[in-house]
């Protein structure tokens, strides 16, 4: 199953990255799925895709390299670098997609800018004056 979980991900990746396609990503989604941010902010279905779909302008063309791909039942872990053409900022990117009976039924992200990594290595000290 947790192959099968992966293959899943990787095409609905591959559908929003590869074609632009924000309906073919809804089609790999369940209708209770639900987004949610590290800020404890959550998405529905639509609200998501929605956003997908007014990101895609300014992220036209962005590369995505998929690092590490792990799966445990029902839970896929991907960990991606993402780029835009040109030169433009690098991020890493951490989603956890659940998936239930072969949809993806819930998602997490961490996005975290390359350029500033350095900083996020000492977070709990206090800021320079």
């Amino acid at each position: 199953m947790s192959e099968e979980n992966k293959t899943i991900v990787k095409r609905a990746l591959a559908e929003v990255v590869g074609t632009g396609d924000v309906d073919a990503l809804g089609r790999f989604l369940s209708d209770g799925f639900v987004h949610h941010r590290p800020d404890a902010t959550t998405s529905t279905k639509t609200e998501w895709l929605a956003n997908v779909r007014a990101a895609l302008g300014p992220l036209a063309g962005m590369q995505v390299e998929i690092d590490h791909l792990l799966a445990d039942g029902d839970n896929v872990v991907m960990h991606s670098r993402r780029r835009l053409p040109g030169g433009g900022p690098e991020i890493a990117v951490v989603d956890i997609w659940r998936i239930d009976a072969g949809l993806i039924a819930e998602g997490w992200e961490i996005i975290e800018p390359v350029d500033r990594a350095a900083e996020n290595l000492t977070w709990w000290e206090p800021a320079a004056p």
